[in-house]
Order: structure tokens, then C-alpha cells, then sequence
């Protein structure tokens, strides 16, 4: 389904505009710990790899894609660096500052129901009716590729690791990072780690088969959404190249949060910190450098200063309590 040498083709169309992303050790945990640092991308998030990739190799002169936000942004990037036109199509519960991203950028934005699936068949209409060119968000050999080259990267850098903890949402970028990791050195350890509400790729990996979630509001927007029940490529490869998956709460991600902006002095969405989420919390525990991938920084900043403030969030029907940092 992937080959190296698509790696490394991937790797060639990002070369200086979307590579070489630092590896630093956390202030956290010292020398143990090392954060990939895909919020330095130009759009603030990893996604940005496999949108360039894929709309390098795009045929026609509009494309599309659903999205829960960073996506997006990456193909609307993508598509205006190419002179193309980006229709990105996103439920109501993808957060209005991921919106604004996107519109930023020149694309143009349709909000549609109130889950992935309603925005994905508003993409299926467009390449139907109109014949746009889809930029899947994760099952897509080009998408996989690109963020591939992340794993790469991480290997070069720090060929001693033991383990890579990787965000888990579609599984695109926990496919191509296990898949080229382990080209690399078959040995790492490659864990996919999401939250424990509406954990699509997690359920479907202890089904044996693709399944629908309920999507909810969580601090970790960017895992949410389903893998597709018709996935032909995310699912297969994370079952064969993950070592393990795992979940951590609302509570826990919260407090990684914190963790990240007082101790390292970064700012991170939900989606990024669920790493170090499961590190602190006692559910992981690594021997040897391990390394946590920090998928994005494009979080609602409102939301994001109650949290770093030690107030509560409300998401949907359910309070994270507030916790002072430290406490």
C-alpha cells in the first residue's frame, strides 16, 4: 500500500517548505522525552505535508475536502501556493477559529450538519456534480506519504528512540509515521493515542473493521470524526504497524495543557498533547528516549486561556473541572 520510495518522493516536494521541523527534549520529563514540533509549520499544524503532496499531484484546478480543521487549512495552503481554488467542507463542531483559518487562507468554507460524514457527502456532491478533485484528510496514498516524511525525520534525528507516541484520529498520520519509522528501525515502538470519546480508528482496530462513532466536543477536536466505513488504506496499515493504542480523558488532556504551556512554553490544541497526556497520567509507561508528536497549535484561544487560567470548559453536556496547574 506504501513503499519507501513514495516516502522519499513525498519528501522531495516538501524540501524547504514544509520540512525539518525541530525534535526537542521536553522540560517535563528531560532527555526522556522528545516533542516533534509540527505546530512550527506554516499553518500550525502537520497536516500541511500530506495537503502539499496530494495537491501537488491534483489535476484539477479546484479541490476539496472535508475536515475538522487542519486539513483544511493545509489543502486551502496547499492550493492557493498552486494557483488552485479550495472548497473545504466541516461540520458545525469544528471551532469558528479553524474556520477563520481557513477562510484566511482564500478558501471557501461550507458548514454542514453537525458530524464528518454529513461534511464528506457534501464533498462526494462536489466531485459528483461539479468535478472537483477530493483531498482526502487521511486514506489517501499521497496524504499518507507526506506525513510519512515526519516519522522519517524523527529517525534521522534521534536514531536511538524506543518509541514514538503519535496522536490517533484517521490514522493517516499514524500509518505513514509507523510505516516509515520502522523502514527505518524495525525495532521503535509506534503507539497511536486518542480521547476516549468518539475514538473512531480506536473502536474500529478492536472491531477488526471500520465502525461509526457518535462525534462529541472534545478538548482533542482535531481526532474527531469517523475513519470511513469504506477506508481502503489508514485502517489496514495501522492494524498491521501500531504496537498498541490507547485513550485518555478529557480530565487528563486538560492537564497536559498546562503541562506543555508552563513547563515547555508551548502552545498546543488538545489534539497534540495526547502524548503526553497518557506519559502523565501513569496509562504509558515508556523505557528509553521516547518521542510525542505536537500535531498542531491552532486551538480556540478563549478555550485555551480558561484552561490555562485552571477554570472550567464546558463541552457539550459534559464540565471538565478546572485544576490549577500543579495542583
Amino acid at each position: 500500500m506504501l513503499e519507501l520510495s513514495d516516502v522519499e518522493a513525498a519528501a522531495r516536494v516538501l524540501r524547504g517548505r514544509a520540512d525539518a521541523t525541530p525534535l526537542v527534549p521536553s522540560l517535563y520529563a528531560g532527555s526522556e522525552l522528545w516533542l516533534k514540533l509540527e505546530i512550527c509549520q506554516p499553518i500550525g499544524a502537520f497536516k500541511l505535508r500530506g495537503a502539499l503532496n496530494a495537491v501537488a499531484q491534483a489535476r484539477a484546478d479546484t479541490v476539496t475536502c472535508c475536515s475538522t480543521g487542519n486539513h483544511g487549512r493545509g489543502v486551502a495552503w496547499a492550493a492557493r501556493a498552486a494557483g488552485k481554488r479550495a472548497v473545504i467542507c466541516m461540520s458545525e463542531l469544528v471551532p469558528q477559529a479553524k474556520v477563520d483559518g481557513i477562510r484566511a487562507l482564500g478558501a471557501e468554507v461550507r458548514i454542514v450538519g453537525r458530524s464528518q460524514d454529513d461534511a464528506q457527502a457534501e464533498v462526494d456532491r462536489l466531485v459528483r456534480d461539479a468535478g472537483l478533485e477530493e483531498i482526502p484528510p487521511f486514506d489517501h496514498p499521497l496524504v499518507i506519504a507526506g506525513q510519512a516524511t515526519i516519522g522519517a525525520e524523527i529517525m534521522v534525528q534521534m536514531p536511538e528512540l524506543e518509541t514514538i507516541l503519535v496522536p490517533l484520529s484517521g490514522g493517516g498520520l499514524a500509518a505513514g509515521v509507523a510505516f516509515a519509522a520502522k523502514q527505518a528501525k524495525p525495532s521503535v515502538k509506534v503507539i497511536g493515542i486518542s480521547m476516549d470519546r468518539g475514538a473512531a480508528m480506536y473502536d474500529s482496530l478492536r472491531a477488526g473493521h471500520p465502525v461509526a462513532v457518535e462525534e462529541v466536543p472534545s478538548l482533542a477536536d482535531s481526532l474527531g470524526g469517523g475513519i470511513g466505513m469504506a477506508n481502503r488504506i489508514s485502517f489496514a496499515m495501522c492494524r498491521d504497524l501500531l504496537d498498541d493504542t490507547l485513550l485518555v480523558t478529557e480530565s487528563e488532556i486538560y492537564c497536559a495543557m498546562q503541562e506543555l504551556f508552563f513547563t515547555d512554553r508551548l502552545v498546543t490544541e488538545g489534539g497534540s498533547v495526547v502524548g503526553l497526556a497518557a506519559l502523565m497520567s501513569g496509562k504509558l509507561r515508556c523505557t528509553g528516549p521516547v518521542a510525542t508528536i505536537l500535531t498542531g497549535r491552532n486551538v480556540d484561544m478563549g478555550q485555551y486561556a480558561r484552561i490555562i487560567a485552571g477554570q472550567d470548559v464546558q463541552l457539550g453536556d459534559l464540565t471538565v473541572k478546572g485544576v490549577p496547574h500543579g495542583a
